[in-house]
């Protein structure tokens, strides 16, 4: 496949992969950016998109789950149970997800990625409002099993469905039922490796991941993300946020209609 893209198109993919791995630790959402950039830009199938882009979230999992284990994130008990339950349910979830991904046609995927895009945008906003102290990190009490675990669920089938990690559904949902902004992301961070993981072994079995273009991708996403871990830390970010919802909300409409 690489042999057959343009030099702008290899170069605006690697492009992709480097902002989304910035929006995956510093924003949450930047996964799916990976995602549509494959969608749009190459004759991949849709099993092929989303092994391609879930392949690339093994790396970029691992350093985001290592980042908040460092800055302390992963070593409280309360973050740890949480992202235990939402990893372990990723391996009902993600598996879930390819099946539903396996009988779509590239329209069904194109019309549901823009919807999924759509929706992202909305909890992006709703995340904002709903927590505008990035960077504290109050006490909080643990939440329950059950709740967790469906929202585990849900994560991990949507990440399986459009190869996507999971921070940029888990980290404002885990914000809507109370979880801090950091203890939320790196919770996140830790299922997205169960999701990649497992999502990469469905879609080699199958022979739909494009390795070529996994490492065009990867080997960016996974710079970006110790650029966005840094970023999370260090800046105020609700201008990248809102500018991030902008392409979102442009995208959304465009993947519907093209697809």
């Amino acid at each position: 496949m690489l042999t057959d893209l343009t030099a702008p198109v290899l170069a605006l993919l690697a492009m992709i992969g480097l902002v989304g791995g910035i929006a995956i630790t510093a924003l949450g959402p930047g996964g799916v950016l990976v995602t549509v950039g494959l969608f749009g830009a190459t004759a991949l199938s849709p099993a092929a998109v989303a092994g391609t882009a879930i392949v690339t979230h093994i790396g970029t999992g691992l350093l985001g789950t290592a980042a908040y284990a460092r800055s302390g994130q992963l070593r409280e008990p309360v973050t740890r149970r949480t992202a235990c339950l939402l990893g372990g349910t990723a391996v009902i979830g993600t598996p879930a997800g390819i099946a539903a991904n396996s009988a779509m046609s590239g329209r069904a995927f194109g019309v549901l990625l823009g919807a999924f895009v759509a929706l992202v945008a909305v909890l992006v906003v709703y995340r904002e409002r709903r927590s505008p102290q990035e960077n504290s990190v109050p006490e909080h009490p643990p939440h329950g099993a059950p709740t967790l675990i469906c929202l585990g669920l849900c994560v991990s089938a949507a990440g399986g469905m459009f190869g996507i990690g999971g921070p940029m559904l888990a980290v404002p949902l885990l914000i809507a039922i109370g979880v801090p902004v950091l203890p939320a992301l790196a919770s996140a961070q830790a299922q997205s490796v169960v999701i990649a993981a497992v999502g990469s072994v469905g879609y080699i079995v199958s022979g739909d991941i494009d390795w070529g273009l996994a490492l065009l991708v990867g080997i960016p996403e996974a710079i970006g993300v110790l650029v966005g871990w840094k970023i999370a830390h260090a800046v105020p970010t609700r201008g990248l946020k809102y500018a991030l919802v902008a392409v979102l909300f442009a995208l959304a409409p465009y993947l519907a209609l093209t697809a």
